[in-house]
């Protein structure tokens, strides 16, 4: 048993004499040289754990850079026609941007769409205008319908088609129209951007938003007008839009303008006769 500073043996036998205990020389004072350890957390940040849990300076980017050999970095040519990547620009657009082209689509005399969009052409617009057009379509198509119904007190059921037919219409003819076209002027030599014409065609069909809403109003002659004006307008500000760039296709550049003008009436004629029209 050890205590104090000295050692004594208690209870033990040993062979031979027992030595003499130590004397005691008295309180010993035992002094630390300073630890160099440090506490924990340190008062001081380091390394890249700063200013609490903050997440190293390469974290926001870790998942945006390619890694060597993924299958982003190696897509090239065609492949990159199936990457998200090369049409997240086009979606990439402001809302105050947006509100600006569709007030220009209102306004179709003024021709400065093409010039505004020359540099930044979007396709988020196109998409949500189309969409909703299906949507107001189908919804106030609907409705019309059932209050005919009502007023003439017969039987009204729902009608599915309206919206699969709407949705065909619209999407289709915003991508098939604007990729004749494109085949169309780069024939002549005055070949257009195929998402400029994307972009151009998905704005002019705004114009049916409002003359949807407005067909509520049970008088045929005034949506006969509606749809008119729809037309024109909508017709007008894709016609004036590209007649400056046609121009350069040479003497037939009228043809190619007219064609677009009636293309566009045509639409507006289709949507009277199956949305604008109610049948009991």
């Amino acid at each position: 048993m050890m205590s104090g500073n000295y050692t004594s043996i208690d209870n033990q036998s040993v062979s031979g004499s027992v030595p003499a205990a130590v004397p005691d020389p008295g309180h010993l004072s035992v002094k630390f040289q300073d630890s160099h350890l440090q506490t924990f957390p340190p008062s001081e940040a380091q390394g890249k754990i700063a200013g609490g849990a903050r997440l190293p300076r390469d974290a926001d980017d870790t998942f945006s850079k390619p890694v060597s050999g993924s299958d982003e970095a190696q897509q090239s040519g065609w492949l990159r026609t199936f990457s998200v990547s090369t049409y997240k620009s086009y979606f990439d657009v402001d809302t105050s941007d947006v509100l600006e082209r569709i007030k220009d689509s209102l306004l179709p005399f003024s021709g400065a769409f093409n010039e505004k969009t020359s540099n930044s052409p979007d396709l988020y617009g196109p998409f949500w205008i189309c969409t909703t057009l299906i949507f107001v379509a189908a919804a106030i198509g609907t409705f019309v319908t059932y209050v005919a119904h009502k007023v003439k007190s017969k039987e009204w059921e729902y009608d599915i088609n309206v919206v699969q037919w709407s949705a065909g219409l619209f999407y289709g003819y915003v991508t098939i129209v604007p990729l004749v076209l494109y085949v169309i002027l780069k024939y002549f030599s005055a070949p257009a951007g195929l998402v400029q014409l994307f972009c151009l065609y998905g704005y002019s069909l705004f114009v049916f938003i409002p003359a949807l809403c407005l067909s509520v109003v049970p008088l045929e002659i005034f949506r006969w007008v509606l749809a008119g004006v729809a037309g024109i307008m909508s017709a007008t500000f894709v016609a004036i839009n590209l007649r400056a760039h046609i121009v350069s296709a040479g003497e037939r550049w009228f043809l190619i303008v007219a064609g677009i003008f009636l293309l566009q009436l045509a639409l507006a004629v289709v949507l009277k006769l199956y949305l604008f029209t109610v049948t009991v």
